[in-house]
Parts: structure tokens; C-alpha cells; sequence
């Protein structure tokens, strides 16, 4: 089972690294994929990671969820990355896994993908849902796509995906073992 966690120049880092570690840790090959061309993506607090791929080395019919971080202007850079928007509208016609926090949810609105679902984004930018019925949740999971509000919410959105992926006993192993207290 893997899951691709996209980095573009201006990801939220907390985000990205909360995502991916909490993955491995239930055992999903999480691997980050860099859309700039470069393996080194700068974050938006300037906190260089080195990614696993860049985009064109990854292969999507392989891949079981896409995953967005957001922050600014990760979340624009993601956007506007033709690929990127092709692989998403693939992933949401044959009912794969779409997942976006903070900001990047704006991305699957923008698209068309929220029509008539559940959905979160970062306090303020709920305009950017477009067609979506906007949630109150941390997380909200509506079909194969699951949104998350915000930076301090990464641990709740991280374990979401380990759940959606491995099951509710997946995650009640992790919270004991992380001491993670939701």
C-alpha cells in the first residue's frame, strides 16, 4: 500500500512530516514526491526536506492515496501543477483516496471534487470549498476523500489516513505507542 505526500516550495511543514511519520509508523510506504523538479523542497518556514521522488518518477497507478499538505504558497504551487491536477482527477474517478489539510483542500474545490460532499479547510478560506458542504470537524470524511482544517490539526488528519488505510485498531495501537491522547 503506498501513499505519496506532494511537496511544493511553501509546504507547512509540520504538516508534511507529521503525515509521512505517522504513515511509516503503520507500516504504509509513505513516500514524499517533490513537484519542483528539484528532491530538496524548501517549506514555508524555510525548512529544507529532501523528498523520495520528484513527480515524474512516481508511479500513480501504484499509489492508493494522494496526500496534500498545504501552507502558503505550497498550497498555489501544488495547484497549479498540471500533472498534479491530472493525477487527482484520475484518483477521483476510479474512487481512490484523496487527502488535503490546511489550505490545500482549496485544490480539490478548485477542481470540482467537492461537489456535494463534506469538507474542512484552514479557518476563513471556506469560500475556496467550492460546491462542498462545509463540515466542523478537525477531519471530515466524506467517501474516499478526507479534508483536515490546519497545522495544529496534522496528528488528528494523520491518524484519520492510517485509519481510512488499516483500520480503527491500527490507530488505537499508534495512540498508545505515541502517547497520543484524542
Amino acid at each position: 500500500m503506498k501513499v505519496y505526500v506532494h511537496l511544493a516550495e511553501g509546504f507547512e511543514e509540520i504538516e508534511a512530516v507529521t503525515i509521512v511519520d505517522v504513515l511509516r509508523r503503520a507500516e504504509v510506504d509513505a513516500e514524499t514526491v517533490s513537484i519542483t523538479g528539484e528532491r530538496v523542497v524548501k517549506g514555508a518556514h524555510g525548512i529544507p526536506v529532501t523528498a523520495d521522488l520528484l513527480f515524474e518518477e512516481a508511479d500513480y497507478d501504484n499509489c492508493e492515496m494522494i496526500v496534500l499538505p498545504g501552507g502558503m504558497p505550497g498550497t498555489t504551487n501544488l495547484g497549479a501543477h498540471k500533472g498534479l491536477e491530472e493525477q487527482l482527477k484520475k484518483f477521483e474517478e476510479k474512487n481512490r483516496w484523496l487527502a488535503a489539510i490546511c489550505a490545500a483542500p482549496m485544490i480539490f474545490g478548485n477542481l470540482g471534487l467537492l461537489k456535494g460532499k463534506k469538507a474542512v479547510i484552514y479557518p476563513g478560506m471556506e469560500e475556496h470549498l467550492k460546491g462542498a458542504q462545509v463540515g466542523e470537524k478537525p477531519v471530515e470524511i466524506d467517501g474516499k476523500i478526507i479534508t483536515s482544517k490546519a497545522p495544529g490539526t496534522a496528528m488528528i488528519f494523520a491518524l484519520a489516513l492510517v485509519e481510512a488505510l488499516k483500520g480503527a485498531s491500527e490507530v488505537d495501537g499508534l495512540k498508545r505507542s505515541m502517547v497520543v491522547d484524542l
